[in-house]
């Protein structure tokens, strides 16, 4: 017969393959304290997988479980010596929640389960200590009733505060028994008065109740905008851990604290925690009380006059030091444990494996590897890829006070401040005057892309984590809060509301990129140092990794610091990007005009030498490493001018009526431009900006060669091919122009054609295409796009809901869809079939992401390219795939 329920002694939990995925983090951790022999408080488990009974039972237990549940109660009191409900030793139990992975403060606990009119007298003649039996049922009924019975907190805190103001008395301590009858009382009236019922007095109701409120908190809005944020899929569900009572808040010799064995911020292998004497649990955490240093040395270096754990009660302090040691020893990584003291006894509550911040994530994991307590392989698997985003950006000082006006995404990391501008020619001009700026916009087009060069960060109040401004943000390292709906933005006035708020052009606010706060001034960032421990680690990722790691750049400052941080080439040079600058949108705009081929000839030789330039900066920053240069890709109506003073602008500065500029743009307007004009489309329809194209990176090769500069095979990429015709008349193309540039020059030229494949077509029929293509690169965005027909800049409005409704589990744009996953698979295979030498690789946004990163190693992918600031989170997650392969 299945089991639903384990006590923490039970043998049945050594036969679960995977038991955290049955019994919860907690309830996996508590078994395996228990068969180490440390002092665990007994209790049961109650699995993962009831959590979804429940839920198919319309949320309700079912008799099964009523019934093991029972039968395991009965286990705890005849382990325990005392009785469920009675009214000579009563059994008190907590009730706490316990998922696979730790979700700090997101669900719910209730402590004291088992006190009613009647056990709460059993308690005091048991314990001789009337003042801690009342204030252990206060407690217990304020839990309750706002767990289970809905009724918020503060209606409690503030007949407490009330009640210490009459008697003149600052701390919780300093109430008496008489006080806690009194407010017992008064808590019953607000829970009849708020629910219309009697606080339940059923021992067994009160069980039912909070486990039931445990599986319900599971699906609570704290907890699903937790799952969403950390990627945790819903279905998981929760266990439910009932565990009996032991009491850190009957006197003096007892106490509850919370202790790491190692620093959670810097990663310093010393103990570091917070004790308090006399009190329970949620004390410590809830912050009502200020705790106490638990060592000695962390009391002097505060300057706390307070007695350490070590000093108050060194023997209980050595006891837990030692089980601290061998916690560590055993889990081979840094815990963090709850504990409690009952009359000198200590008692170990939980641990697991503690949260920690990126820079001390790296320091342990080094050295851990020096401690010779894991491998070189645990360490770099035991790093969460993401993390390193924070190391190598700017961050707050969360030390400085700060006033958080609205929220929106966390897009790209990092923090800034800076003053709010509205445009990015504001933006650019303030930065030519040495001033900091945030562009603030609705959303950002390409057209932003100096203003976004400008400004030091970038705030939107539309678009998602995967929005221009998100991808462009990542790219450049700039900061950027994307889709933050608290925001109005007035363009006319200059200025934007937030909460109440007004924030005009020219005031003082700063960004945080990695949690999407926005805050009103400056606030103080604290530099990133990229330290010895992680060049370490990252050297051991790259031993471990087959795939290589390459960058998405086209300027010579990105290109540099993806080479710093360890890119092996450049994977996407988007040559678009380098016609927005000032001098060459007028040209490409002249040839975009242009009536006859020759005007369109005479615009782009205006161009060639800028894009030659371009070109042999960057092959020289590569210094012989693979730059892979993708032509023109998007429609030409995005070089042209939108408001009036601009197209006056340009009129003006090509010397055409301005009727005739806006019949031009109007003829240029598409419907849907993302499936328009653009792509190979523009190459088949106006060969001669390819041709213009190829010559610049052409003649930058020959450049190099004359200046004896180490030599790059550059790889063509052709955009939105969808059939082997168009890519097989661009390959002509390029073939052509190549030939003619080695004629020129007497120069032979080593080069590759190849195409990027971000059609569900161009998957399908890729055999044919590889007839002519020696490379693949997917773009994974577009493809998703296609692959959906879901556009990207206006899925935010309804993705949200989406996976609020478990069609998603994740946003696709974050992460590969199983769907456009099977379409690169069957490109690759296809590909491969065709041609066995074709290069895969892949050059969406997805190529920064250790999901899809894993996906393109076990598909045998041979690189992903990824923004610069990427690059090492792209190198961990490639080792980090290999090693679970």
């Amino acid at each position: 017969m299945k089991k639903f329920v384990f006590n923490f002694k039970s043998k049945d939990t050594k036969k679960i393959k995977k038991p955290k995925n049955i019994l919860g983090g907690k309830g996996a951790n508590l078994s395996e304290m228990g068969k180490m022999g440390l002092p665990v408080p007994p209790g049961f488990t109650i699995s993962t997988e009831v959590c979804d009974l429940f839920y198919k039972n319309k949320k309700k237990l079912n008799s099964k479980i009523l019934q093991e549940i029972n039968k395991e109660l009965k286990n705890i009191e005849k382990d325990s010596g005392k009785k469920f409900g009675d009214l000579k030793n009563p059994l008190l139990v907590s009730v706490r929640s316990g998922a696979r992975v730790s979700m700090p403060g997101m669900m719910d606990t209730i402590l004291n389960l088992g006190l009613n009119d009647k056990t709460v007298i059993a308690l005091a003649n048991k314990t001789s200590n009337m003042r801690f039996a009342k204030d252990s049922y206060r407690r217990f009924i304020q839990m309750y009733s706002n767990v289970v019975l809905g009724v918020e907190s503060y209606n409690f805190e503030e007949l407490i505060e009330n009640y210490k103001l009459t008697k003149g008395v600052l701390l919780d301590t300093e109430l008496d028994e008489n006080d806690w009858d009194g407010l017992i009382k008064d808590f019953k009236n607000i829970i009849k008065d708020k629910t219309k019922k009697e606080f339940p007095q059923n021992v067994n109701e009160q069980l039912i109740g909070a486990i039931s409120a445990v599986f319900l908190s599971w699906e609570s809005h704290r907890a699903k905008v937790y799952r969403k944020l950390n990627q945790i899929p819903s279905h998981w569900g929760t266990a439910v851990n009932v565990q009996s009572m032991v009491f850190g808040n009957m006197g003096n010799d007892c106490a509850t604290g919370v202790v790491f064995t190692r620093n959670p911020s810097d990663g310093t292998n010393e103990i570091y925690g917070e004790y308090l004497i006399n009190a329970q649990g949620e004390d410590v955490v809830a912050g009502t009380r200020t705790p106490q240093h638990i060592t000695k040395k962390a009391r002097k270096d505060s300057k706390e006059t307070l007695q350490s754990m070590e000093e108050s009660m060194p023997s209980v302090f050595k006891q837990l030091k030692k089980i601290l040691f061998k916690l560590e020893k055993h889990y081979k990584d840094m815990q963090d444990v709850e504990f409690t003291v009952e009359n000198k006894k200590l008692w170990m509550l939980q641990t697991r494996s503690g949260k920690r911040t990126a820079k001390s994530a790296v320091k342990i994991a080094v050295d851990m590897v020096k401690e010779k307590l894991i491998s070189k392989k645990e360490a770099v698997l035991r790093i969460e890829p993401n993390s390193l985003d924070t190391l190598l950006h700017p961050t707050l000082d969360e030390n400085a006070s700060i006033e958080v006006i609205a929220k929106g995404l966390p897009a790209s990391p990092g923090a800034a401040s800076g003053k709010v501008v509205f445009t990015s020619d504001e933006a650019e001009r303030l930065n030519s005057m040495m001033q900091s700026t945030i562009l603030v916009r609705v959303e950002t087009s390409p057209e932003d892309i100096h203003g976004m060069h400008a400004a030091k960060g970038i705030l939107t109040a539309r678009g998602g984590m995967t929005s221009h401004a998100a991808v462009v943000a990542r790219g450049m390292g700039r900061p950027c809060v994307s889709g933050s709906s608290e925001i109005e933005i007035d363009y006319e006035s200059k200025l934007f509301k937030a909460n109440n708020k007004e924030i005009k052009e020219g005031d003082l606010i700063t960004i945080d990129g990695s949690t999407g706060r926005i805050i009103v001034g400056e606030v103080k960032t604290v530099k990133p140092e990229i330290s010895g421990d992680f060049s370490k680690l990252m050297s051991w990722a790259d031993g471990f990794r087959k795939l290589k790691i390459r960058t998405n750049s086209e300027t010579p400052l990105d290109s540099k610091t993806a080479r710093d941080f360890g890119a092996e080439g450049i994977g996407l040079c988007r040559t678009e990007h380098m016609f927005f600058d000032e001098e060459r949108i007028l040209s490409v705009r002249e040839m975009i005009l242009s009536k006859s081929k020759e005007d369109r000839a005479s615009a782009l030789s205006k161009l060639l030498p800028h894009q030659k330039k371009d070109f042999i900066e960057i092959f020289k920053i590569m210094s012989g490493l693979p730059v892979t240069v993708r032509l023109l890709d998007p429609p030409l109506h995005e070089f042209l001018p939108k408001s009036d003073k601009e197209i006056n602008e340009v009129a003006k500065s090509l010397k055409i009526p301005v009727k005739e500029l806006e019949i031009r743009i109007s003829e240029l307007h598409e419907q849907n431009p993302m499936l328009g004009h653009r792509g190979c489309r523009l190459g088949i329809s106006f060969p001669e900006i390819y041709e213009m194209q190829c010559r610049a990176i052409f003649e930058a090769l020959v450049q190099c060669k004359k200046q004896k500069i180490k030599l790059i095979i550059p790889e063509i990429m052709i955009p939105l091919v969808s059939t082997e015709a168009e890519i097989k008349i661009m390959k002509d193309l390029v073939v052509r122009v190549a030939k003619r540039v080695q004629e020129e020059s007497k120069t032979k030229l080593d080069f590759l054609v190849g195409t990027m494949i971000e059609l569900p077509r161009a998957a399908i029929k890729a055999k044919d295409i590889a007839k002519h293509a020696e490379f693949f690169s997917f773009g994974t965005n577009d493809l998703t796009q296609t692959t959906f027909g879901i556009s990207r800049d206006d899925s935010g409005k309804f993705l949200n809901d989406y996976i609020e409704n478990k069609i998603f589990d994740i946003d696709p744009f974050v992460s590969i869809d199983e769907g456009v996953g099977d379409l690169i698979e069957i490109a690759s295979e296809k590909g491969r079939a065709q041609n066995k030498k074709i290069k895969l690789g892949i050059c969406g946004e997805h190529g920064g992401d250790p999901k899809s990163i894993e996906f393109c190693a076990k598909t045998g992918l041979n690189y992903v390219s990824c923004s610069p600031y990427r690059v090492p989170v792209a190198r961990l997650a490639a080792a980090q795939a290999q090693l679970k392969k």
